[in-house]
């Protein structure tokens, strides 16, 4: 994975591991000893973060010999071996639990959104991530749901304008808030709108919006706002998005499906890391 902050990410991550020594590795471990050890996948599922896991090794000691063995992206099941590392056995036992932590947790958003996507099947519809994301892990968590075949929203505050409930209610209303909005930022930025009502995505086309975030409604609903709006605005439905209700709600015609789900509920793929 190719991300400038990934180095200054694990340096934090190792300090507050290692703070100032492996106190039972440097007890045990002769800095002398060579050792091998593999990443076993004891799970199905997709693959995302087995890169962030070599750069672990590679910060602790550039001489350890990191061989990937299954990609980013790939599907894999219990027995597979995911990579080989050898090298220092202290560096091996120190970096194992950081490595496991970051290839798990990414693994488990990638399998969760692909899981969402097949569910999506061929209806032409987007699945994106939210913000509700772990703070640090943002940028790694984002792609990881690309990994899994999804898309990403915007990445933070600053690179979209997303015009929720409490900025409506601050503002005055949706045509105030937009108005505002659309005199001070860029043209080159797309303005989307937060709607709870049919009446408020009428607001909202009728001030030009760009995107219209369908917010928590129902099946019925939904069908009924896509055939208002007639194409004038791309919509996002978000809010209930499971697996249960996300092949209805790729049905109803929305262009994009949010679910902060993705991030902020994907549970960890079981992965191990065994000393040969």
């Amino acid at each position: 994975m190719n991300w400038a902050g990934l180095d200054d990410l694990i340096k934090m991550a190792l300090g507050e591991d290692i703070g100032h020594g492996d106190v039972t590795t440097g007890s045990l471990v002769s800095p002398d000893l060579q050792a091998s050890g593999v990443f076993l996948a004891k799970m199905k599922g997709v693959l995302a973060g087995i890169e962030v896991s070599q750069a672990v090794f590679a910060q602790l000691d550039p001489e350890v010999s990191f061989m990937i063995h299954k990609k980013d992206g790939e599907l894999i099941k219990p027995g597979d071996i995911l990579a080989r590392v050898e090298g220092s056995a202290a560096t091996l036992l120190t970096g194992e639990r950081l490595a496991l932590n970051f290839v798990q947790r990414l693994s488990g958003i990638a399998t969760k959104t692909r899981q969402y996507v097949d569910l999506i099947g061929d209806h032409p519809v987007r699945l994106v991530d939210t913000r509700k994301t772990t703070p640090g892990l943002r940028v790694l968590e984002k792609y990881a749901v690309t990994v899994g075949g999804g898309y990403n929203h915007r990445f933070g505050l600053y690179d979209g304008v997303m015009i929720k409930d409490n900025h409506i209610a601050v503002a005055g209303g949706i045509t105030a808030a937009v108005y505002q909005v659309r005199a001070k930022v860029p043209h080159t930025l797309k303005i989307e709108v937060e709607v709870d009502t049919l009446e408020q995505l009428q607001e909202a086309l009728v001030v030009g919006a760009d995107i219209i975030l369908l917010d928590n409604m129902d099946i019925t609903t939904l069908k009924k706002a896509v055939k208002i709006t007639r194409g004038r605005a791309l919509l996002e439905a978000s809010g209930g998005i499971n697996e249960k209700t996300i092949a209805a709600v790729a049905k109803t015609g929305v262009d994009l499906i949010s679910s902060g789900a993705l991030t902020h509920s994907a549970v960890s793929l079981d992965i191990s890391f065994d000393i040969e």
